[in-house]
């Protein structure tokens, strides 16, 4: 509604287009297909001068999206800031992605956005050879989130002083939630051991700057509480919480509702609640708490996914509904859970085009082996198919029940000690154990679980036998007729 798909509906001729707000299939940005490349002055034939631009980044973010070419150059669509008299700022919505003229000459490497605000890392020089970048900031600043000292928006992108040219700091990451921004530094002088710093500013009501408080911070603060020995390789803001992962594997979180980003609603005691005012470590296995080779770290509105292993696994956690985290499951996750990746193959086919000289290759190099192979792995894949499919199905059972018991989500640390170690599963001991362990709060909810229970089944017994009463009631007057 905001322009932010870059499709203007009066436009556009495709058929998939809804004519509405939104699009339910992808549709192709038109505006990009009829961009050529400047041309040059080196005499290149005129086909290759007509060489289309080349998309190499994207973001999104609440009612904007941008995009990086292959020149460095930005190009943003949807609610953009824009100066409509001295002094005062709009959000102005743009259907068609139009590129942001104040970066001319110089090659933006990496941006974000939150509801209302970008910020951009961009080269110093015209040029980006892996040299220092110059951070810029601009939007809507009624929190600070731009990060320049005050309040007052900006229509037009302004250098962050903390790391301009001059900086001590090279910048290299930069992540934007709704109203707060992130950022990840290194010392630019070169070092024995390569540690980072991450900073934050912006709204911190809910704990998501990670600075101890809830204040909010006009100017780039660091976040003090992680550890000083690390390096960094990747940050995401949610709408109110954020995450940062190490290269060693370690993953902080903070902000709303202990850093998961869940909102307040999905509290169950009030010893589970409360926001994270500073980074936790989110551990993925109680006694093994790093993600082994660790790639990326990204936010939702209200969970986290981390990519792990060197991109083959992924593990998940914060708010389950709609099935975000990917799980098999729709209940929020407390703990990182293992993500079902990748899924089968007939889950996701994909045409693959090829030209008739490409198939004949590829038919020739076939043999008995890879057929072999083909079906072996198909029956592995079927049978791993049905594995997830009962194990989906035994989850669900499980956290019904575990839900109606107990009152809160099923996860891995409830399983027995007893159960994890050996197989085997007394449940007259697990029992005796539990209520041992359970404090009074707790044995009062299960005593008021229980007595519900019973009295709902000699309610239901009740029923059915009045109305085996009055059947027989009605088949002996009908005999006596």
């Amino acid at each position: 509604m905001d322009g932010q798909l870059g499709i203007n509906g009066e436009d556009s001729h495709d058929i998939n287009y809804t004519g509405r707000d939104y699009s339910l299939v992808p549709c192709l940005l038109n505006k990009f297909l009829e961009l050529h490349v400047p041309d040059s002055s080196t005499g290149t034939p005129e086909a290759e001068d007509k060489e289309s631009l080349k998309i190499c980044a994207v973001k999104a973010g609440g009612m904007m999206s941008l995009a990086i070419d292959n020149h460095g150059a930005l190009w943003i669509w949807g609610n953009c800031p824009q100066k409509i008299k001295e002094g005062e700022l709009s959000l102005v919505s743009s259907f068609t992605p139009t590129p942001v003229w104040d970066f001319h000459g110089h090659t933006v490497v990496k941006v974000a956005c939150g509801n209302e605000h970008v910020v951009a890392l961009v080269s110093a020089e015209e040029s980006y050879k892996g040299e220092d970048l110059v951070c810029y900031s601009w939007g809507c600043n009624s929190h600070g989130q731009l990060g320049l000292g005050d309040r007052d928006s900006r229509s037009r992108p302004e250098i962050v002083k903390t790391f301009d040219k001059e900086s001590p700091w090279a910048v290299y990451e930069v992540a934007c939630g709704a109203f707060h921004t992130a950022l990840l530094t290194h010392k630019k002088k070169p070092r024995d051991t390569l540690e980072s710093t991450c900073w934050t500013f912006g709204l911190g009501d809910n704990g998501q700057l990670g600075h101890g408080t809830t204040q909010s911070t006009l100017f780039p603060t660091p976040v003090n509480e992680l550890p000083q020995n690390v390096f960094f390789i990747s940050v995401d803001c949610g709408l109110f919480h954020t995450s940062a992962v190490s290269s060693a594997g370690d993953v902080w979180s903070w902000g709303m509702e202990k850093g998961l980003g869940l909102c307040p609603d999905a509290s169950h005691s009030e010893a589970d609640s409360g926001d994270a005012l500073s980074p936790l470590l989110i551990s993925r296995k109680p006694h093994q708490p790093q993600f082994p080779d660790p790639v990326q770290v990204a936010c939702g509105a209200a969970h986290t996914v981390i990519v792990a292993q060197e991109g083959y696994k992924i593990w998940s956690w914060g708010r389950g509904r709609s099935g975000a985290l990917g799980n098999g499951r729709e209940v929020d996750s407390y703990t990182p859970t293992i993500v079902l990746w990748p899924p089968l193959i007939e889950d996701f086919k994909e045409e693959e085009l090829k030209s008739g000289d490409e198939q004949d290759k590829v038919k020739g190099k076939e043999t008995e082996a890879s057929t072999e192979t083909d079906e072996k792995l198909s029956s592995a894949l079927n049978e791993v198919k049905l594995l997830q499919s009962k194990l989906s199905t035994m989850e669900k059972y499980a956290g019904i029940l575990h839900g109606c018991v107990f009152g809160k989500p099923f996860v891995e640390q409830d399983i027995p000690a007893s159960l994890r170690n050996s197989g085997s599963f007394d449940i007259a001991k697990e029992w005796e154990n539990m209520l041992e362990a359970a404090d009074h709060r707790n044995l009062s909810r299960l005593e008021m679980f229980y007595r519900d229970m019973l009295a709902g089944v000699k309610d239901k017994l009740m029923k059915r036998r009045i109305k085996e009463i009055i059947t027989e009631c009605l088949q002996s007057s009908e005999v006596k007729k």
